[in-house]
């Protein structure tokens, strides 16, 4: 054994050297990328990259408007925002199997912020994920995808940072298993997890793939949720978004897979999803999928939305195992509430409970209420959370609730899990799922309690 540690310390101070003496690996920055990058609401002429060369006030307003629309984008808000009322100051705690790591205040405060960071020092931190200071970052913070953001676009996401209010305040230091809270341990993840560099056109494809690859495969890193990881927790490059599980959320699989991914929905239902959170028939976004889009998506152009949506249609299709897409199963209730009548009910019963629990907004046929209206309460029949063979998101909505803003609707569903014991949310699950949804899909006392011990 000392052998053994001696040798992987000779192997890790090898790779430390050579990662230091090594000359900066830095491609040049593309010429822009007209095609594919992404375009903000307001287009202009394109921004040379730093405040000083901007040729008037004007050219620097429109770089910031660029870039606010990148960092929406890029949904920068959501991970470095653990109080509404100090935007982009940080704090957000995320849950890894090392331990829990907290985000970086990112508001330009110079001593908790990045006030004092030059536009090289960000540049670095969101191609090749190291620090002010020369500190490697940690890869709950996306640079694997972030590398291939445009220089032009990482500065206009800069140029917007700056105009956020400052706002002083120190998150929580990093609470990191040892050897997990050395970062320069980050250069042997870096050598099996990632590949620096910029995205590069692929000129037998059209514009608008081109500029839905830039932005899935970069700044909307829609692989950091659903593409599964290995035991180092980088992505799986073989199963690329297949579907993986976060804080006991299941992101479902997007490859075009008829079954078990998105493959039978069309240009329009990702568009509308994405836009307010509703694919009708379909699906209605929930959890950290909800938040993306109240942060992120809704704000997206339609050309970005559809560009998208073609990207995500081209990619291979991976199979789940499923026999049935989650959105085609279910049928109404009809006898339900006429059988309770005048029934002593004994025990924990999954009907009671929805009818006394649910029943008001989804009503007690499942069928919802409010029908296709912006604000309804959606069907659970044609519901992709109960259609899913893993009943895991139904009972997390149960447990924490819904709550998405968008510009058509404000939806909330109330959270159960002051009210509710395990086993009533995991009898109105399973009641749910063989009622209106997969009746294979089933859930225990105990993964109901996994599931509500999990970090949010």
């Amino acid at each position: 054994m000392g052998g053994l540690a001696a040798a992987f310390s000779l192997f890790a101070l090898y790779l430390a050297w050579h990662a230091s003496a090594e000359p900066d690996p830095s491609p040049a920055d593309e010429s822009p990328i007209a095609l594919a990058a992404a375009e903000g609401p307001a287009s202009g002429s394109p921004a040379s990259g730093t405040e000083a060369a901007l040729p008037s006030d004007a050219a620097g307003a429109s770089l910031v408007k660029r870039g606010e629309y990148l960092a929406r984008a890029g949904d920068c808000i959501a991970c470095h925002t653990a109080d509404k009322a100090r935007p982009f100051a940080g704090g957000v705690p995320i849950s890894t199997p090392f331990g829990t790591i907290y985000t970086p205040n990112i508001t330009p405060d110079p001593n908790t912020g990045i006030g004092r960071w030059t536009d090289a020092d960000f540049v670095r931190a969101m191609h090749e994920g190291i620090g002010k200071s020369g500190e490697r970052l940690y890869p709950a913070f996306p640079y694997p995808e972030y590398t291939r953001v445009t220089e032009r676009d990482v500065l206009a996401i800069r140029a917007y940072l700056k105009t956020v209010e400052p706002i002083h305040y120190a998150p929580p230091r990093n609470a990191l298993s040892f050897p997990f809270n050395l970062r320069w341990l980050m250069v042997v993840w870096n050598l099996f997890n990632f590949d620096e560099g910029r995205f590069v056109p692929d000129p037998k494809q059209s514009p608008e793939w081109n500029r839905g690859a830039y932005l899935v495969e970069g700044l909307a890193h829609c692989e950091e949720c659903h593409t599964p990881r290995n035991f180092m927790q980088g992505l799986k490059s073989t199963d690329r978004f297949s579907g993986a599980t976060v804080s006991g959320w299941h992101a479902f699989n997007i490859t075009p897979d008829k079954t078990s991914g998105i493959g039978a929905w069309g240009g329009a239902d990702l568009a509308s999803y994405l836009s307010t959170g509703v694919a009708p028939g379909r699906a209605n976004a929930a959890g950290p999928m909800a938040q993306v889009v109240e942060d992120s998506t809704q704000y997206l152009t339609d050309e970005d939305l559809r560009s998208i949506g073609t990207y995500l249609r081209s990619l291979p299709p991976v199979a789940g195992g499923e026999t049935r897409a989650r959105d085609q199963w279910g049928a109404p209730a009809h006898d339900d509430v006429t059988t309770l009548r005048g029934t002593k009910i004994a025990g924990v019963n999954g009907a009671q409970l929805f009818i006394a629990n649910c029943a008001t907004c989804h009503n007690w046929s499942g069928q919802g209420v409010g029908a296709s209206a912006p604000g309804a309460y959606p069907s659970l029949i044609h519901n992709s959370v109960a259609g899913a063979a893993d009943a895991s998101n139904l009972a997390m909505v149960i447990l924490h609730g819904v709550e998405r803003t968008t510009k058509d609707a404000d939806v909330l569903m109330p959270e159960f899990a002051s009210q509710l014991s395990d086993a009533q949310v995991a009898a109105i699950s399973n009641y749910v799922t063989r009622q209106f949804g997969n009746p294979g899909s089933t859930i225990t006392v105990d993964q109901v309690a996994k599931l509500r011990a999990q970090q949010q």
